[in-house]
């Protein structure tokens, strides 16, 4: 009982055009880059500095992990507590998930988590969080305003 099943392998001309249109595209573009005529995707630091653009706050902040899985932030400049992220609470786990990659990328260089890092409030609204020790750094309004002002609430005093 076999009955006559058909499968027609060839690729539809539509779909080919497409592909070869997507990789045209991406060869112009890619050599319009090479050869000058188009700006390479702007780095925001080179576009600040370019722009003179000043920063407005600059806070470094010390990661610490605590006993109970917790982790507590604190200014590196005074020793006081700025903020105790603790799991489940909205806004920490990008913040508990950017330090676990800064961490991560510092352990793969030897280095601990003692060093502290830069956040930093531009004069354009901007927030950047930098690891002086590995020269990384992170542009958090990438992330949407809800990840930004997880960070953004870390230069705030909260009474410490």
């Amino acid at each position: 009982m076999s009955a006559a099943h058909s499968h027609d392998p060839t690729i539809p001309p539509f779909a080919v055009a497409a592909a070869g249109v997507l990789l045209a595209t991406t060869m112009a573009m890619t050599g319009l880059v090479r050869a000058g005529v188009l700006d390479r995707e702007a780095v925001p630091a080179a576009a600040r500095q370019a722009a003179n653009v000043a920063a407005v706050e600059t806070r470094e902040l010390v990661f610490a992990d605590r006993g109970d899985g917790a982790v507590v932030v604190r200014n590196a400049a005074t020793g006081a507590t700025v903020e105790v992220l603790i799991d489940g609470i909205p806004g920490n786990g990008f913040v508990r998930g950017v330090m676990r990659g800064m961490a991560r990328e510092r352990r793969s260089r030897g280095i601990g988590m003692a060093p502290p890092f830069e956040l930093t409030l531009w004069r354009n609204d901007t927030l950047t969080l930098t690891d002086k020790s590995t020269g990384r750094a992170i542009e958090l309004g990438s992330f949407g305003a809800d990840n930004r002002a997880a960070f953004a609430a870390l230069l705030k005093d909260h009474g410490a």
